[in-house]
């Protein structure tokens, strides 16, 4: 818990998006991780998405598993709700919430260890279900709030702070991700804020799960020579592919660029993704070919980001499901308890 209280005085000239609140607005508590946390920096990233895109923080669910990751909700959109669940068990909660009520927007924001160790078959399910939320996942190959343990991410070989090799292979998120169906898949790095907020613009405006896997590095724990999760080694391996903008719905583009260079996948609200083609043979909607492509470049030691893979029409959860439209606190109680009669026919089906 932070102790240091923010200035309540917002300065006059502060620039205001569309509905008249200024980026203090999209803030929350004071951060009480290590100074220089690559995860600090993806929380001031969330926050310019949503200032950007004019999203009241009282529209916004934000929830959280265990770990330094799981922290960083309370860093931003204070005005939002929020709810800190245990260990790996966040999509559930977050699904549950979502079918409760899908007027909200979900961000659930995990780790490498929430999602992938004790997470990992909650984590599945929720991509499963295309559950309309996204997902940040908060890469550092570390169990940080323990001491610097590898996690599940950690590549084969890097170096432990105290100079040990990880001798297992990674679980790399991107590649699960696309593996199981899941329809936005981004990768992008805490110290490329141009890369980083668009991507995540994108997701909030995707319909469905959208996975954006951010590589944070541990300034304690994981930022030395011989982690393949430092800053020193992204910046240096880190390969673009695929660099996506955003385009909102009552926007003009104003941009031109080449045929061939750039192409638009139109959102579910109208909104577009400007697709600029880094390497020009990478095609984002062709999900065969973008696990080849991340796993030939993985195998060369490059960090692949940008805009991985994107399914165009996917039918997120209350789609699949044909829920009510709106709220569930919002139907009135005789939809909700239509009675012994309408029971004894649903059981009806199953006798």
């Amino acid at each position: 818990m932070s102790f240091i209280a923010k200035p309540k005085i917002t300065h006059p000239g502060l620039p205001r998006n569309e509905i008249g609140l200024t980026l203090r607005d999209y803030e929350g508590s004071m951060s009480t991780l290590c100074a220089g946390c690559g995860h600090d920096s993806v929380s001031a990233a969330i926050m310019q998405a949503y200032f950007e895109l004019s999203v009241e923080p009282h529209r916004v669910a934000k929830v959280s598993g265990i770990g330094c990751s799981s922290k960083t909700p309370t860093y931003f959109l204070g005005g939002a709700h929020g709810f800190n669940s245990v260990h790996g068990r966040m999509p559930s909660i977050a699904t549950g919430a979502n079918a409760a009520n899908r007027e909200l927007q979900y961000i659930g924001v995990s780790g490498d260890g929430d999602s992938l160790s004790i997470g990992m078959g909650q984590f599945s399910h929720a991509i499963r279900r295309n559950v309309n939320m996204m997902y940040v996942l908060e890469n550092n190959g570390v169990y940080g709030l323990t001491k610097g343990q590898f996690s599940a991410s950690a590549d084969k070989g890097s170096k432990a702070k105290k100079g040990e090799a990880n001798a297992y292979s990674p679980i790399d998120p991107v590649l699960l991700a696309i593996s199981l169906g899941c329809t936005f898949v981004g990768r992008s790095f805490s110290g490329d804020k141009d890369n980083l907020v668009p991507l995540l613009k994108s997701a909030i405006s995707h319909s469905g799960f959208a996975l954006i896997d951010v590589i944070s590095p541990c300034v304690t724990f994981n930022d030395h020579e011989g982690s393949t999760k430092s800053y020193a080694h992204t910046r240096e391996h880190m390969l673009e592919t695929v660099y996506a903008d955003y385009v909102g719905a009552h926007e003009e583009i104003i941009a031109q660029v080449q045929p061939g260079e750039y192409r638009q996948v139109t959102m579910h609200d109208g909104s577009r993704v400007g697709l600029r083609h880094v390497d020009k043979s990478y095609d984002p909607t062709d999900r065969i070919a973008a696990i080849s492509y991340i796993e030939k470049h993985r195998a060369e030691g490059a960090v692949v980001t940008g805009l991985l893979y994107v399914e165009e029409g996917s039918a997120e959860m209350h789609v699949t499901l044909g829920s009510a439209p709106g709220a569930m606190s919002e139907i009135p109680y005789e939809k909700l308890n239509p009675g012994a009669e309408a029971l004894n026919r649903i059981q009806g089906r199953w006798r």
